[in-house]
């Protein structure tokens, strides 16, 4: 399968076996033709137009995460992607150029902010969005830069979203949008993400995912696919 067929997603097991063929999965339409979720969604499932509270798609994310135990996060020129565990190793290699965070730190690649940040969310996760801002004092009249921060360390993969959690209210129905919970890769995907993640070089895990993207997206120059893993 490449993203050139016409496939569509019409149900969160499509979106889950998705993943887990093509590996790297955009949810919006991008710089390159059809590589998304909004371009192969199914009639219904982007949004349903008779009740605008139903919108399928995004209300599959929790559960798929959870299910296909995939990385999820702002990867993708700061937008959402799903990264199948298969291939979130190499591409968390590569884009941590091979560092563990502290070592980054230590080699002055982090502000002291974005490592206060980091230290806390992984002494507390998985932690929902709304409890990480208010045990570090982000906020309307406190600290400044949180999302800059947060999209920052998911687009190094030092951090995934691993949930999407939901008010309910006292009849037991969930409401509302989605709360994004946040966990480290280590934490959230385990030993098999540990004991992979800097097996190979950068080098090495990148020359891999361009193949494989060269694969899945037949369409594609070398230099677009180039361009969207940046």
């Amino acid at each position: 399968m490449t993203y050139s067929d016409n496939f569509l997603i019409s149900s969160m097991e499509d979106l889950i076996n998705i993943i887990n063929t093509l590996g790297f999965v955009p949810f919006f339409a991008n710089d390159i033709d059809g590589f998304s979720i909004e371009e192969h969604i199914g009639p219904g499932c982007w949004y349903y137009d008779g009740d605008d509270s139903f919108w399928p798609a995004w209300e599959w994310k929790g559960p798929v995460i959870r299910k296909s135990k995939c990385a999820y996060g702002k990867f993708l020129k700061n937008k959402a992607m799903y990264i199948s565990s298969k291939w979130f190793p190499d591409f968390a290699n590569y884009r941590r150029d091979g560092y563990d965070f502290d070592a980054r730190y230590e080699d002055g690649l982090a502000s002291f902010y974005d490592k206060e940040l980091f230290e806390l969310l992984d002494a507390n996760a998985p932690i929902l969005s709304k409890d990480l801002k208010a045990a570090g004092g982000y906020g309307k009249n406190g600290r400044k830069g949180f999302d800059t921060m947060i999209t920052r360390l998911q687009k190094q993969c030092y951090v995934v979203t691993s949930d999407f959690c939901y008010s309910v209210d006292r009849h037991g129905n969930t409401y509302g949008w989605g709360v994004a919970e946040y966990s480290t890769p280590e934490r959230f995907l385990g030993k098999k993400f540990s004991d992979a993640v800097y097996k190979r070089t950068p080098e090495e895990s990148y020359d891999r995912i361009l193949k494989h993207l060269s694969k899945i997206l037949p369409d594609a120059s070398q230099t677009q696919i180039e361009k969207i893993l940046r």
